[in-house]
């Protein structure tokens, strides 16, 4: 049976997702000793709309700390 990783967020840019998806496998393996090759991982993106923390989107979550801080969120 072939490990699996499963990653949900919110969206993501596609250099980020690529990333995760490397430092995911690699991170596994070393600490596994299973091949790289062995591995399976998914990423799942929800809309930024669907999911909420406090009582807030994370849509609204990104825009408020953007504003508040200049912080940008690796996203589409």
């Amino acid at each position: 049976m072939m490990p699996f990783i499963a990653f949900e967020s919110g969206q993501l840019s596609d250099d980020v997702k690529q990333a995760l998806i490397e430092r995911l496998t690699q991170t596994s393996a070393e600490i596994t000793g299973i091949p790289e090759a062995m591995f399976m991982v998914s990423i799942r993106e929800l809309p930024n709309h669907h999911i909420a923390l406090g009582g807030k989107t994370v849509a609204q979550l990104k825009q408020t700390a953007k504003l508040q801080v200049g912080c940008e969120f690796h996203t589409e």
